[in-house]
């Protein structure tokens, strides 16, 4: 039986809510809101007012009623979290982040590098690969960031898995020598910062990813991880989510060996009459329907985010 009482966490499921949890306001798929639950407090959404009070005690995906209808509380989780986070840089989503953290072959025990923080979104993701014993290093050099960043932290229970420091990475390096499994760089100038970070890595070697929204940049950071003599599979990929409409399409089943046929006749002068049977046109009529599935690709692609660099340190 899972305590009402137990403090937020991210990282360990909660049953029932209780007041100071974080929960999401699920309204529809495009509407989904951030909400700490305090007591006698008000939401307002297109649904009306949600009463605060209304949700203490209730399980976590539950539907609570407002007054012009009703909305769900959901547990939050890093891919929630990602798609209502207040945004104070531009953030990567599920796809690149899921594609990241595998890459980086992340496990329980792993101990990541990040620079820089910016709004926390891979923060997250990277603290729920790693816990429960593992360690995330991130820094940024904005003083603002990094405190907002240090209290969500705090705020959602992941406090003893990462450390938040404010520095400039792109010309002190981590200031950490041999603890790392993975690095990961979000940085205007990667390719400066490759030859300060080595020394973080573990003796035993580790993987490197670097985002950069243009090409120039990646050919940069291609070049410095081969200077450097200390970085092999150097591989860039772009990751783009395609969704595929499936469904059944029927057509008609056609005779290409009735068509090379009545061609051939045709060819040696020869009409054929009705005594010889119906001509291929009246076969179209008559012949047989083929039912399949289709995957149909989306006529349009969402655009670009960046290209994702990874190497392995030797």
């Amino acid at each position: 039986m899972v305590d009402a009482n137990k403090s937020m966490s991210m990282l360990q499921y909660k049953e029932l809510i209780s007041e100071g949890d974080l929960v999401i306001v699920y309204l529809d798929v495009r509407h989904l809101y951030p909400l700490t639950i305090t007591k006698d407090q008000v939401f307002q959404s297109k649904y009306g007012a949600l009463k605060h009070n209304d949700c203490i005690g209730k399980a976590f995906g539950s539907s609570v009623s407002c007054t012009k209808g009703w909305v769900y509380v959901l547990f939050p989780t890093p891919e929630l979290w990602t798609l209502t986070l207040p945004h104070r840089t531009q953030i990567l989503y599920a796809a690149d982040i899921s594609l990241i953290v595998a890459q980086l072959d992340l496990r329980p025990g792993s101990v990541v590098c990040e620079a820089g923080t910016g709004s926390g979104s891979l923060s997250h993701a990277l603290i729920r690969a790693i816990a429960p014993n593992g360690f995330l290093h991130t820094f940024d050099f904005h003083e603002h960031r990094v405190q907002v960043a240090r209290e969500e932290f705090g705020a959602h229970g992941l406090g003893s898995c990462v450390t938040v420091t404010q520095r400039d990475v792109c010309s002190e390096g981590f200031g950490l020598k041999g603890v790392a499994d993975a690095v990961f760089l979000d940085l205007p100038n990667p390719w400066d910062v490759i030859p300060l970070v080595v020394t973080a890595f573990k003796e035993t070697g580790g993987r490197l990813c670097t985002f950069s929204p243009c090409v120039e940049q990646v050919q940069r950071s291609c070049a410095a991880l081969q200077e450097s003599g200390k970085f092999r599979d150097v591989v860039t990929v772009e990751c783009l989510q395609r969704t595929y409409d499936v469904k059944r399409i029927t057509q008609p089943i056609i005779s290409l060996m009735e068509d090379e046929k009545e061609e051939e006749l045709n060819s040696n002068g020869e009409e054929r009459s009705s005594k010889h049977g119906p001509t291929s046109n009246q076969k179209d009529t008559q012949s047989d329907n083929i039912s399949h599935w289709a995957a149909i690709p989306p006529l349009q692609t969402p655009g670009h985010t960046g290209y994702l660099t990874y190497a392995t340190y030797m």
